[in-house]
């Protein structure tokens, strides 16, 4: 659930660019905040979206600090070199996008610098949305460690043979049986990736192999409804989206 402030309670949270190690032990900048105190405090990995590391989801990352989560979101575009966040993107695209490996690395070295801290509880749960959605299945089902794992309308969890690449080479859905944590899933079904048919046969193959899992399905709402900023946003949908996150990361991370 959502910690619960009184207003004659302290508040307090750090937040800044730090230098983990990532996929092959290379050193990329993330952006990690966390409350003020000894804790233990839970972990999150944000894993951002197509868009690129930029605004909103370091502000996703203070949310997370403020409910009492050492949360940190790692730059997985660091290695086509710096520049605005839509800068960087276009460059991304052009390549043909980030491999999935170099980011179930990178997720992993945050998971292992988040255990690696004396405030944390041990407990760690992966985020993302869009692309990022993507990645957290990907990363629920193939990295050491994860405890929880929230995957926010992920397109290309399921794909097709036409759309594997060098860097895509398998679909994340093949890997489902090896899913090693609660999964929460929040989508639109006016989302054209994924569309809820993919969501229905992603919903099939977590059943097939006994998953614990939880999707949710709102209406009049496409993809990126989380995003204020956006044609897209949807505030209803959004408030509640955000109600499950917080109680299902309550539910599996609390110490």
């Amino acid at each position: 659930m959502q910690q619960q402030y009184t207003t004659d309670m302290y508040q307090g949270m750090l937040a800044e660019t730090v230098t983990i190690r990532g996929n092959n032990a290379e050193v990329i900048n993330a952006y990690f905040a966390r409350p003020l105190g000894s804790g233990p405090f839970p972990g999150i990995v944000l894993i951002h979206h197509a868009p690129g590391w930029d605004e909103i989801y370091k502000e996703f990352s203070r949310k997370f600090a403020y409910h009492g989560y050492l949360a940190i979101c790692p730059n997985i575009y660091f290695r086509f070199g710096h520049g605005s966040p839509d800068e960087v993107a276009t460059k991304v695209r052009s390549a043909g996008g980030v491999g999935d490996d170099e980011v179930i690395g990178d997720v992993q070295g945050c998971i292992d610098y988040l255990r690696s801290l004396p405030i944390c509880s041990g407990k760690i749960g992966v985020i993302g949305s869009c692309s990022g959605g993507r990645h957290t299945y990907l990363v629920a089902c193939r990295a050491k460690g994860v405890d929880a794992a929230v995957d926010l309308w992920g397109g290309r969890v399921v794909m097709s043979k036409e759309e594997l690449t060098p860097k895509t080479p398998v679909a994340p859905i093949e890997y489902t049986k090896n899913l090693s944590c609660p999964l929460l899933g929040l989508f639109g079904d006016e989302d054209r990736s994924p569309t809820p048919a993919q969501v229905a046969q992603q919903e099939e193959e977590l059943k097939k192999y006994g998953k614990n899992y939880e999707f949710h399905m709102y209406p009049k709402a496409g993809h990126g409804f989380f995003y204020y900023d956006r044609g897209a946003y949807r505030q209803e949908q959004a408030v509640d989206g955000w109600q499950k996150v917080f109680a299902f990361f309550g539910k599996y991370l609390s110490t």
